[in-house]
């Protein structure tokens, strides 16, 4: 296994790596909308949507992957009703390959955020 980390992607908030590789497969830990340059978080729902998504993407090119290569995604947001606003940003995200999806709303999510999305992909 090995440990996958890149400062194109904020660092991580707690006890655990950005991502972690096994053979063809790369576990990306949730990833919130804290821009890694600011480290400011964008306001809206879209903004967010946007910015949790490009650091997913940075971690998964870090690793020598990118989205068509996400087969699952759990995404998480702080309310139901930003459903609809979340997914028009993220099917920008996911044109030509479509990962399996899991959504839910939550109490909370880390830094106040209204959205987190982590992620499984593969390597044929």
């Amino acid at each position: 296994m090995k440990d996958i980390n890149t400062v194109n992607a904020p660092k991580a908030i707690g006890p655990y790596v950005q991502a972690k590789r096994t053979g063809n497969m790369l576990f990306v830990s949730g990833q919130i909308p804290v821009n890694p340059e600011t480290s400011l978080m964008p306001e809206g729902i879209k903004a967010q949507t946007e910015q949790s998504l490009k650091n997913l993407k940075a971690i998964l090119e870090e690793a020598g992957f990118s989205m068509e290569n996400v087969i699952k995604a759990v995404c998480f947001l702080s309310d139901m009703a930003n459903f609809n606003a979340f997914n028009e940003v993220y099917a920008e995200f996911f044109k030509d390959n479509k990962p399996a999806r899991s959504c839910v709303a939550v109490k909370d999510i880390p830094k106040g955020a209204m959205v987190e999305v982590e992620a499984i992909a593969v390597i044929d």
